[in-house]
């Protein structure tokens, strides 16, 4: 097994993740077999607990794992299927050495740092390198690892020391490692500073670790100059120097390693030279050059609570993308916070209820996403019962289907109370209803997760043509409230149609509104499978013809849907 190791310094954000991600493409394209591992030195035994605008989406696996989003990054990138072993936590380590100390593992030995933390870290590295993701049987060729955080940072050391000894371990051509650090421009002088970069990788080094290859992070190229000086102060040869300067979109960062020859240097530290081809890139620099052209626009009004950090809907953002680029339309997405639908907005605050009102009537579409409490609610069921009877395209996701289905009880049944034991627990009429095998004293890991099948109960409905006329799907889940299996009868004599459902047949999976040009909730959350150059089914009926539905809502006809798959 050859290991590559991502590390980030001077400051976060500096797009680790998408550098490793990246990397993981460019080898796989020079015919190499790649897998991929977070580090995540938080105390958090996973991310499922953890707030969206702290630290983003929660991507889940088909496994269940709630993890780190930029494993999100790696499958949609790579187009692998990753498990939860292949994100370390600190506080899966730490849980791991207790666990062990408790029966008894360790002989009476005083349990330390080192050596029982790092050689725990050493060895989940090499078991979750040796799990098969691509489907073929046997494991990878190289696994590419990034540890989460910056360099310097306290809840790191373990880690750093840890990688320093299996970097020793696996031996010299088994293991590169790639610094990704920056190089600011200062606007006054307009000068590339190597400074921050050079105290960087002498803090690496002063911790053990040496970078073979440096990824700076830049606005533009970096001059000959610099990368000299870089060279002769972090003792790494320049032509294992690369820019990643800023681009249009991050789907150019691996064209713009494979052309700073980044693969040569990584695949010349790994021994990898004779075996690895030449990186063919031909598809993914088609798609790239589609992307940067795309100038008809499909506007997509996404309502939710936590716009306030986009990362917070990552792979939905991603998902609605690979579906615009399929059909060669450029994305447009409104951001509307559900709270600022609502009366009280209006009261308070005249112009940014105004303002929402408008982005969510001017949009060829309206999505809401899966979500927690309370806050923006309303807003949301606003949004779902403007579209339902504007004749408006809807798509919604796990909390977006509940959404749909609470306000269709009020609206259409007349059951004014009619709401979510979530959000009132004491209601009469309680549409969306606690999972009976849901924990209610614990939060972590006691959702419905993971890929789950989804059985079509309807062969002519919408959704069964989306998936090419399946019987069943296999779907990402995430949730712990389900619709109220005791209204379907009553909802479905209104209008409402429940088209998927689990094997039990009681648990909802897919509403449709046949009455609807389309008008779509789901239980489970298609976003996490959707790849570039294979986007999810359910994103991927944006129309083509969209151009045509806008001329023909010129002339008063009926609202064409951007997911409409009879267009």
């Amino acid at each position: 097994m050859k290991y590559v190791l991502v590390t980030g310094g001077v400051v976060s954000g500096l797009g680790k993740g998408v550098t490793a991600s990246s990397i993981g493409l460019l080898l796989k394209s020079c015919g190499l077999r790649v897998t991929s591992i977070k580090i995540d030195p938080y105390l958090n035994t996973d991310a499922g607990t953890m707030s969206p605008f702290e630290h983003g989406e929660v991507f889940v696996l088909d496994d269940g794992g709630e993890v780190d989003l930029d494993l999100g990054n790696y499958e949609r990138f790579l187009d692998i299927t990753l498990t939860r072993e292949n994100n370390i936590t600190t506080g899966k380590i730490y849980q791991s050495i207790i666990d062990k100390e408790r029966k008894g593992d360790y002989l009476g030995k005083t349990v330390q740092v080192v050596p029982h933390i790092t050689d725990e870290i050493q060895e989940w590295i090499e078991r979750a390198a040796m799990i098969p993701v691509d489907g073929k049987e046997g494991p990878a060729d190289v696994c590419v690892i990034e540890l989460g955080g910056t360099i310097g940072d306290i809840e790191s050391m373990p880690f750093i020391e840890a990688l320093g000894q299996f970097s020793y371990r696996v031996g010299t051509g088994n293991f590169c490692l790639v610094h990704v650090s920056l190089v600011p421009v200062l606007s006054v002088v307009g000068e590339q500073k190597t400074k921050p970069t050079q105290h960087s990788v002498r803090g690496l080094r002063g911790l053990g670790l040496t970078p073979n290859i440096l990824a700076c992070r830049s606005t533009k190229a970096l001059d000959d100059n610099v990368k000299e000086k870089l060279s002769q102060f972090c003792h790494v040869p320049a032509e294992n120097i690369v820019t990643l300067y800023d681009v249009p979109n991050i789907w150019h960062i691996p064209l713009l390693l494979r052309d700073q020859k980044a693969h040569e240097a990584i695949l010349k530290g790994l021994n990898l030279l004779g075996i690895a081809r030449e990186p063919d890139l031909t598809e993914w620099t088609a798609r790239t050059k589609n992307y940067d052209m795309l100038h008809d626009p499909v506007k997509i009004a996404m309502v939710g609570k936590y716009i306030g950090l986009t990362d917070s809907y990552l792979s939905v953002l991603k998902a609605l993308l690979h579906a615009s680029v399929h059909h060669r339309k450029k994305l447009v997405v409104e951001w509307v916070e559900a709270s600022h639908l609502e009366d009280i907005t209006a009261e308070e605050d005249p112009n940014t209820f105004k303002a929402a009102w408008n982005h969510l009537k001017g949009a060829d579409g309206i999505l809401v996403p899966g979500g927690f409490g309370d806050r923006g609610v309303q807003g949301k069921i606003l949004a779902a019962k403007y579209a339902r009877e504007s004749n408006v395209p809807f798509l919604g996701i796990c909390l977006g289907m509940q959404i749909a289905v609470i306000e269709y009880a009020r609206s259409v049944l007349g059951l004014h109370n009619a709401n979510s034991i979530e959000f009132d627990p004491k209601t009469s009429n309680p549409c969306v209803i606690f999972m009976p095998e849901g924990s209610k004293t614990h939060m972590g890991g006691t959702m419905r997760l993971g890929t789950r099948r989804t059985y079509l109960k309807v062969p002519d409905c919408k959704s069964a043509k989306l998936y090419g006329d399946a019987t069943f799907v296999d779907e990402r889940h995430r949730h712990r409230y389900e619709v109220n299996p005791d209204m379907i009868s009553e909802l479905e004599a209104a209008g409402m149609s429940f088209v998927g459902r689990d094997e039990s047949g009681r648990r909802m999976e897919i509403v449709e509104l046949p009455s609807h040009p389309f008008f779509i909730g789901v239980q489970f959350h298609p976003e996490f499978k959707s790849r570039p150059g294979k986007p999810s089914a359910l994103f991927s009926v944006f129309s083509g013809q969209l151009g045509v539905g806008k001329r023909r809502r010129q002339h008063h006809t009926t609202k064409l849907s951007p997911w409409d798959i009879d267009t």
